[in-house]
């Protein structure tokens, strides 16, 4: 067997590594949108702007009853992601989506539909936009019916879904992963 001794970083050492604000505003983007549908929980929000900065996301779209920045609630989970990341809102994530078809952009909903489309399995046509929905209600049904395709997390025990934050990371870095096949 073959056992490495990892050595852990330092908080020191991370942060020399890290970019300036100024740096990531200037850093290629990665031909992935992020739409927000009526999403309540601020803290969501702020997880989904987190994964977005790891992800290096073109945009985020805030739609409807979705919290802006800045709160505290969005501060505490994004940890500076809202300062690098670019985003606007919409009243209606129908107008983003919208906005998003006429530039050519794929739309894809993080739903859970009938058919069933494992999101592991998907092909994605960049650029793409994933669209995440009410923590209850889901994707509005207005934007269901303008939607290219709908993907879903398979979930193997009694809970249908998961957080949308959670779901929303591992959706999207399988995007990531996809697009960075193909480049």
């Amino acid at each position: 067997m073959n056992i490495k001794n990892y050595r852990k970083l330092t908080p020191e050492e991370i942060l020399l590594n890290k970019k300036t604000p100024e740096e990531i505003r200037e850093l290629p983007r990665t031909p992935i949108y992020v739409v927000l549908d009526n999403i309540r929980s601020l803290y969501n929000v702020g997880a989904i702007f987190r994964t977005s900065d790891g992800l290096m996301v073109q945009k985020i779209y805030l739609c409807g009853m979705t919290g802006i920045p800045p709160r505290k609630e969005i501060d505490k989970t994004s940890l500076g992601a809202c300062d690098v990341v670019p985003w606007t809102y919409k009243e209606k994530a129908i107008d983003a989506i919208r906005e998003l078809k006429e530039k050519g952009v794929e739309i894809v909903a993080l739903e859970l539909t009938d058919p069933f489309q494992n999101y592991a399995e998907t092909e994605f046509k960049f650029p793409t936009a994933i669209v995440i929905g009410h923590e209850i209600n889901g994707v509005s049904d207005e934007v269901m019916e303008l939607v290219d395709k709908s993907i879903s997390i398979p979930m193997l025990g009694r809970a249908n879904s998961l957080n949308v934050a959670t779901a929303f990371g591992i959706a999207s870095y399988q995007m990531l992963y996809k697009y960075q096949q193909n480049a």
